[in-house]
Protein backbone atom coordinates (compact mmCIF):
# COMPACT_ATOMS: atom_id res chain seq x y z
CA UNK A 1 0.00 0.00 0.00
CA UNK A 2 1.29 3.46 -1.03
CA UNK A 3 1.81 6.16 1.47
CA UNK A 4 0.61 9.53 1.22
CA UNK A 5 3.42 12.06 1.00
CA UNK A 6 2.25 15.63 2.22
CA UNK A 7 4.88 18.60 0.73
CA UNK A 8 4.94 22.19 1.31
CA UNK A 9 5.40 24.03 -1.94
CA UNK A 10 6.63 28.03 -1.63
CA UNK A 11 7.73 30.27 -4.18
CA UNK A 12 11.76 31.68 -3.19
CA UNK A 13 10.82 34.73 -3.99
CA UNK A 14 7.26 34.78 -2.15
CA UNK A 15 7.43 32.85 0.86
CA UNK A 16 3.86 34.22 1.94
CA UNK A 17 2.45 32.40 -1.33
CA UNK A 18 2.20 28.29 -0.85
CA UNK A 19 0.32 25.51 -1.58
CA UNK A 20 -0.03 22.13 0.30
CA UNK A 21 -0.20 18.83 -2.28
CA UNK A 22 -0.80 15.55 -1.66
CA UNK A 23 1.09 12.53 -3.80
CA UNK A 24 1.08 8.94 -3.68
CA UNK A 25 4.97 7.79 -2.57
CA UNK A 26 4.31 5.48 -5.71
CA UNK A 27 4.16 8.31 -8.12
CA UNK A 28 6.23 10.43 -10.21
CA UNK A 29 7.68 12.90 -9.82
CA UNK A 30 6.42 14.15 -13.55
CA UNK A 31 2.93 13.52 -11.34
CA UNK A 32 3.93 15.93 -9.04
CA UNK A 33 5.56 18.59 -11.69
CA UNK A 34 1.82 19.13 -13.17
CA UNK A 35 -0.01 19.20 -10.11
CA UNK A 36 2.58 21.77 -9.06
CA UNK A 37 2.00 24.06 -11.80
CA UNK A 38 -1.69 23.74 -11.75
CA UNK A 39 -1.95 24.74 -8.36
CA UNK A 40 0.17 27.78 -8.88
CA UNK A 41 -2.15 28.72 -12.21
CA UNK A 42 0.86 28.08 -14.62
CA UNK A 43 1.13 25.95 -17.87
CA UNK A 44 3.52 23.15 -17.88
CA UNK A 45 5.05 23.81 -20.88
CA UNK A 46 8.15 24.59 -19.65
CA UNK A 47 11.26 22.86 -18.55
CA UNK A 48 11.79 21.56 -15.24
CA UNK A 49 14.45 19.85 -13.00
CA UNK A 50 13.74 18.89 -9.34
CA UNK A 51 17.17 18.63 -6.84
CA UNK A 52 16.98 16.09 -3.68
CA UNK A 53 18.60 18.58 -1.67
CA UNK A 54 20.01 18.94 2.25
CA UNK A 55 18.79 20.47 4.99
CA UNK A 56 20.60 23.78 4.30
CA UNK A 57 18.79 23.34 0.15
CA UNK A 58 22.15 22.50 -1.26
CA UNK A 59 21.26 21.21 -4.46
CA UNK A 60 22.39 17.14 -4.86
CA UNK A 61 20.58 14.61 -7.66
CA UNK A 62 18.58 16.58 -10.29
CA UNK A 63 15.60 14.71 -11.92
CA UNK A 64 14.51 16.47 -15.35
CA UNK A 65 11.34 16.54 -17.16
CA UNK A 66 13.28 16.21 -20.56
CA UNK A 67 16.36 14.07 -21.24
CA UNK A 68 19.26 15.88 -20.55
CA UNK A 69 23.00 15.34 -19.43
CA UNK A 70 24.81 16.63 -16.37
CA UNK A 71 28.40 18.13 -16.33
CA UNK A 72 30.18 14.75 -16.50
CA UNK A 73 28.09 13.67 -19.53
CA UNK A 74 25.78 11.40 -17.75
CA UNK A 75 21.64 10.80 -18.66
CA UNK A 76 19.94 12.72 -15.73
CA UNK A 77 17.06 10.55 -14.54
CA UNK A 78 13.95 11.34 -16.09
CA UNK A 79 10.44 12.95 -13.86
CA UNK A 80 8.33 10.27 -15.82
CA UNK A 81 10.45 6.86 -14.68
CA UNK A 82 11.05 8.52 -11.12
CA UNK A 83 8.54 7.31 -8.30
CA UNK A 84 8.81 9.82 -5.23
CA UNK A 85 9.46 6.56 -3.14
CA UNK A 86 13.19 5.65 -4.82
CA UNK A 87 14.33 9.45 -3.32
CA UNK A 88 12.77 10.15 -0.38
CA UNK A 89 15.06 8.85 2.52
CA UNK A 90 14.02 11.89 5.27
CA UNK A 91 11.20 12.18 6.96
CA UNK A 92 11.51 16.02 6.18
CA UNK A 93 13.28 15.82 2.72
CA UNK A 94 14.07 18.98 1.15
CA UNK A 95 14.06 19.36 -2.73
CA UNK A 96 14.76 22.57 -4.70
CA UNK A 97 12.54 22.55 -7.87
CA UNK A 98 13.04 24.88 -10.90
CA UNK A 99 10.93 25.90 -13.65
CA UNK A 100 11.05 27.72 -16.79
CA UNK A 101 15.10 27.79 -17.09
CA UNK A 102 15.42 30.99 -18.57
CA UNK A 103 13.08 33.11 -16.33
CA UNK A 104 14.15 30.86 -13.44
CA UNK A 105 10.88 30.17 -11.05
CA UNK A 106 12.21 28.82 -7.99
CA UNK A 107 10.29 26.61 -5.02
CA UNK A 108 11.05 25.20 -2.01
CA UNK A 109 9.61 22.10 -1.23
CA UNK A 110 9.60 20.09 2.15
CA UNK A 111 7.63 16.95 3.17
CA UNK A 112 5.70 18.14 5.72
CA UNK A 113 3.71 15.05 6.47
CA UNK A 114 3.53 11.22 6.12
CA UNK A 115 0.41 9.73 5.84
CA UNK A 116 0.03 5.99 6.27
CA UNK A 117 -3.27 5.48 4.10
CA UNK A 118 -4.35 7.19 0.92
CA UNK A 119 -8.04 8.65 1.16
CA UNK A 120 -9.94 6.42 -1.39
CA UNK A 121 -12.08 8.87 -2.27
CA UNK A 122 -9.61 11.38 -3.44
CA UNK A 123 -7.09 11.71 -6.93
CA UNK A 124 -3.93 12.07 -6.22
CA UNK A 125 -1.74 13.94 -6.11
CA UNK A 126 -4.00 16.81 -4.99
CA UNK A 127 -3.64 20.35 -3.89
CA UNK A 128 -4.85 20.41 -0.33
CA UNK A 129 -4.27 24.16 0.89
CA UNK A 130 -3.74 27.12 -0.51
CA UNK A 131 -2.31 30.18 0.70
CA UNK A 132 -1.93 33.34 -1.35
CA UNK A 133 -1.89 34.58 -4.80
CA UNK A 134 0.57 33.49 -7.00
CA UNK A 135 2.33 35.98 -9.29
CA UNK A 136 1.49 35.93 -13.12
CA UNK A 137 3.90 33.22 -15.21
CA UNK A 138 4.17 36.09 -18.12
CA UNK A 139 4.43 39.81 -17.91
CA UNK A 140 2.29 41.00 -19.85
CA UNK A 141 3.95 44.06 -22.33
CA UNK A 142 0.95 46.98 -23.70
CA UNK A 143 1.51 47.62 -27.17
CA UNK A 144 2.31 50.98 -27.98
CA UNK A 145 -0.17 53.45 -29.69
CA UNK A 146 0.51 53.54 -33.20
CA UNK A 147 1.39 57.52 -34.29
CA UNK A 148 -0.71 58.31 -37.49
CA UNK A 149 1.62 61.49 -38.50
CA UNK A 150 -0.29 61.92 -41.34
CA UNK A 151 -3.98 62.50 -39.48
CA UNK A 152 -1.87 64.59 -36.98
CA UNK A 153 -0.55 67.21 -39.12
CA UNK A 154 -4.52 67.36 -40.56
CA UNK A 155 -5.31 67.84 -37.11
CA UNK A 156 -3.25 70.51 -36.22
CA UNK A 157 -4.31 72.43 -39.17
CA UNK A 158 -7.54 71.73 -38.79
CA UNK A 159 -6.50 73.40 -35.14
CA UNK A 160 -5.16 76.25 -36.38
CA UNK A 161 -7.09 77.29 -39.29
CA UNK A 162 -10.07 78.76 -36.90
CA UNK A 163 -7.42 80.87 -35.52
CA UNK A 164 -6.18 82.48 -38.73
CA UNK A 165 -9.69 83.04 -39.63
CA UNK A 166 -10.33 84.99 -36.75
CA UNK A 167 -6.93 86.79 -37.59
CA UNK A 168 -8.22 87.46 -41.05
CA UNK A 169 -11.32 89.16 -39.58
CA UNK A 170 -9.48 91.39 -37.39
CA UNK A 171 -7.27 93.08 -39.96
CA UNK A 172 -10.37 93.60 -41.73
CA UNK A 173 -12.22 95.07 -39.37
CA UNK A 174 -9.27 97.40 -38.61
CA UNK A 175 -8.77 98.22 -42.05
CA UNK A 176 -12.45 99.06 -42.38
CA UNK A 177 -12.77 101.45 -39.53
CA UNK A 178 -9.42 103.28 -40.66
CA UNK A 179 -10.82 104.16 -43.99
CA UNK A 180 -13.86 105.20 -42.02
CA UNK A 181 -11.71 107.30 -39.62
CA UNK A 182 -10.02 108.54 -42.72
CA UNK A 183 -12.88 109.72 -44.58
CA UNK A 184 -14.64 111.21 -42.19
CA UNK A 185 -12.08 113.29 -41.50
CA UNK A 186 -10.91 114.18 -44.98
CA UNK A 187 -15.15 114.95 -45.46
CA UNK A 188 -14.90 117.35 -42.78
CA UNK A 189 -11.63 118.99 -44.18
CA UNK A 190 -13.13 119.08 -47.65
CA UNK A 191 -16.31 120.89 -45.84
CA UNK A 192 -14.29 123.77 -44.19
CA UNK A 193 -12.51 124.38 -47.76
CA UNK A 194 -16.10 124.88 -49.11
CA UNK A 195 -17.44 127.08 -46.42
CA UNK A 196 -14.51 129.43 -46.82
CA UNK A 197 -14.32 129.70 -50.51
CA UNK A 198 -18.15 130.26 -50.10
CA UNK A 199 -17.27 132.58 -47.31
CA UNK A 200 -14.87 134.47 -49.60
CA UNK A 201 -17.15 134.83 -52.62
CA UNK A 202 -19.91 136.33 -50.77
CA UNK A 203 -16.99 139.12 -49.54
CA UNK A 204 -16.10 139.75 -53.23
CA UNK A 205 -19.36 140.43 -54.11
CA UNK A 206 -20.24 142.97 -51.45
CA UNK A 207 -17.01 144.50 -52.08
CA UNK A 208 -18.55 145.18 -55.58
CA UNK A 209 -21.86 146.02 -54.88
CA UNK A 210 -20.35 149.28 -52.59
CA UNK A 211 -18.31 150.37 -55.92
CA UNK A 212 -21.44 150.77 -57.34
Amino acid sequence: MSLVYRFRITFEDYDEVSRDIDVLSSQTFEDLHHTIQASIGFDDLKPASFYMSNDLWVKGQEISLEKRKDKNGQNLALMKDSKLSSFITDPHQKIYYISDYEVSWSFFMELVKILPSADMTKIYPTCVKVLGESPKQYNVVARPAVVDEEFDALQVEEDLAPEEDSLIDEAEEVVGMDEIEGMSEEGEEVGEKDEMEMGEEASGDESKEDDF
